[in-house]
């Protein structure tokens, strides 16, 4: 009877634990060995005002319809952001002077890698899979606070629901997708 239940036991073999901190510390590690990236900054008008208002751009031309205007961005702009068309100047061209729709986008120079926390609880999809719901956000570490206002204006995506998939190789936890 031992006989029959030592070898029941040594039989199954379970999969080791994946703690909600041990899933955060493979995500991270993820998004760090990913290509850093930029952040796109979508400016409406009130963020055009405050980006003046900050010294990041002046304007340098207003156009005979007094609602067009062209900004130059100035040396601490030109330190933090670029633009699309590889020029130093936001071209403003509303359809109208009422036009709240209109927006421009700028690109941050620092790239950055995404940031995981908030993460939920994991479960077993199977013997050997394992998913982890969390929170993907923008790292504005190190980024001045007048653009992070900027970046927290209508528009602008800075977090977002994520699930990472793990998978056991070679008796280890590994990150195989965040979704």
């Amino acid at each position: 009877m031992a006989l029959g239940i030592g070898l029941l036991a040594s039989g199954c073999k379970s999969a080791p634990d994946l703690s909600k901190s041990d899933a955060a510390q493979m995500v991270q590690a993820y998004y760090s060995a990913q290509q850093v990236s930029n952040l796109n900054i979508i400016v409406n008008n009130d963020g055009m005002v405050k980006g003046a208002l900050d010294k990041y751009w002046a304007r340098t031309t207003v156009y005979p319809n007094r609602y067009w205007a062209d900004f130059k961005l100035t040396p601490e702009g030109k330190k933090l952001f670029k633009l699309a068309d590889g020029s130093d100047t936001i071209k403003w061209r509303p359809d109208s002077p009422a036009d709240s729709k209109f927006r421009v986008t700028l690109t941050t120079i620092a790239p950055k890698h995404p940031k995981a926390h908030d993460f939920g609880d994991v479960e077993s999809v199977g013997d050997t899979t394992r998913t982890v719901p969390f929170i993907e956000s923008v790292d504005f570490a190190g980024v001045p606070q007048p653009v992070q206002d900027l970046a927290h204006m209508p528009g602008n995506l800075l977090s977002a629901k994520r699930t990472a998939d793990f998978a056991l190789e070679n008796g280890a936890w590994k990150v195989q997708s965040v979704e």
